[in-house]
């Protein structure tokens, strides 16, 4: 990344946000033509430009997210994740990814989820890494090295999970003032921050947090522990009031569909002062994991819906991490915009794919890209035209199944190895069923595209008038 390009963009970044700020509803349109000047490739600055225009539409819902954007956080904390997160891993780090990619002939990711530990607190009902060995964790060193190696390739945004990250509270703020260029966000069960923890974050500016939580307090506690649902609204208040950058992360599986995208569990979401939210359906990983917990074809169907009807009413960014593949051109794991380091060092397409041919305590950030189950996946992606089924794990298991052979791939899982042939067994069943479903949702969206291109074409002819 050239360094002058760096030390420009984050001055504009800093400048624009002092001016927005003061009258963000008449500014935040100019400001972001300011960033169109600074985008490096044509797709950023036609996003760039998209991106204004709903900005300069008074009744626009994402104009009134970026609004409490720019009025809630602490300004030390905006300036400093705006300057990373905008600047760094994306105008400049996307460009460097996409450069090492072609020169290298393997994925970049934008982003590295790593777990610094798996020891937790808790002991969730069906956690994807509950099978994990708790003693297992990183060395400061080796997350430092780590994080280092992906800045070198472009990749600025650091994800910590587990286990529960803040475990390691004083290794994350160390992280996070070692590595003062890029952003991190930690997914914790929130039940251990507190007041002083609240301080270092403000102080470092550029941590942020995905508070777990399963619905409401009968249906969070009934999974995560008794009381678990009350110390989340209390961390949630305090980072609120600290003006903390932080969002929910939530499972929606058979049963809980209803509550956790209900108007009144969103509209809580965003009073306690959440900015987006990370939905994750179910996965049964671990042999022992129950296929019975998984979202039926019709609730998962009814949860992309409502996710869209979301991000058209609420002033808040919601993602879904399995149903958005069509905004990401089909699955994002293997490196192509994402991979995954557990406790134990091993490296993983995602995180919820217990397999690895490589494991980062003995090799370098780069090679392990170029390890041969991160191959399988550049060669295989996408695994599905319909982008409602992007994923190898659960829409295409036939997919990971060869991949993990083709590759001779390890489990990772700890304690009771699951078998890739078992695996397979278990979830076709449901990948069946769900093609079905994503087979006329697809359809469905493939013309409401057509007829919106229609209609943006008409438009353009319009103004060429």
């Amino acid at each position: 990344m050239n360094y002058a390009e760096k030390i420009l963009g984050k001055a504009i970044v800093s400048q624009g946000l002092k001016y927005v700020s003061g009258n963000p509803e008449e500014n935040l349109p100019k400001i972001l033509s300011l960033g169109e000047k600074i985008a490096i490739r044509q797709i950023d600055k036609e996003n760039i430009r998209k991106i204004r225009q709903l900005m300069e539409d008074p009744n626009n819902n994402w104009r009134k997210f970026a609004i409490t954007l720019l009025t809630r956080i602490d300004p030390h904390i905006r300036e400093k994740t705006a300057g990373n997160f905008f600047v760094n891993a994306c105008l400049l780090g996307n460009p460097t990814q996409y450069k090492l990619s072609e020169k290298y002939d393997i994925n970049v990711p934008w982003a590295i989820l790593i777990d610094p530990t798996a020891a937790c607190n808790l002991k969730c009902v069906g956690c994807w890494a509950g099978e994990y060995n708790q003693k297992d964790a990183l060395d400061y060193d080796t997350l430092d090295r780590v994080i280092g190696e992906a800045e070198e390739l472009g990749i600025f945004f650091t994800i910590f999970s587990g286990g529960e990250p803040t475990v390691r509270k004083k290794d994350l703020i160390k992280l996070a003032e070692a590595h003062p260029d890029s952003v991190f966000l930690a997914f914790t069960n929130g039940t251990l921050i507190d007041d002083e923890f609240i301080k270092e974050v403000k102080r470092v500016g550029n941590l942020a947090f995905a508070v777990s939580i399963d619905g409401f307090e009968e249906t969070t506690d009934a999974r995560r522990g008794n009381k678990v649902y009350q110390r989340v609204m209390t961390a949630m208040e305090k980072m609120r009031d600290a003006g903390i950058i932080f969002g929910f992360s939530t499972t929606y599986m058979r049963g809980n569909i209803d509550e956790v995208s209900s108007d009144e569990f969103v509209d809580l979401m965003i009073e306690k002062g959440c900015i987006f939210g990370w939905y994750f359906t179910y996965v049964p990983v671990g042999r022992d994991a129950d296929p019975t917990m998984m979202a039926t074809p019709t609730e998962r169907a009814k949860m992309y819906k409502r996710i869209n009807e979301i991000r058209n009413t609420k002033p808040i960014f919601v993602l879904d991490f399995w149903n958005d593949g069509e905004y990401a051109y089909g699955c994002i794991a293997g490196g192509r915009r994402y991979l995954h380091i557990n406790a134990n060092g091993d490296v993983e397409p995602c995180a919820f794919v217990h397999y690895a041919t490589c494991n980062i305590k003995d090799t370098s950030l780069l090679d392990a890209l170029k390890s041969p189950l991160m191959m399988e996946y550049r060669r295989h992606q996408p695994f599905n035209e319909n982008m409602l089924r992007p994923c190898p794990l659960i829409d295409n298991p036939e997919a990971l199944q060869h991949m993990v052979h083709a590759s001779g791939a390890h489990s990772t899982q700890m304690g009771d190895p699951e078998d890739i042939d078992e695996f397979y067994k278990k979830i076709k069943p449901h990948s069946d069923a769900w093609a079905k479903e994503a087979e006329e949702l697809w359809k469905e969206r493939q013309e409401k595209n057509k007829v919106s291109n229609e209609n943006d074409e008409e438009v353009a002819a319009g103004v060429a008038e």
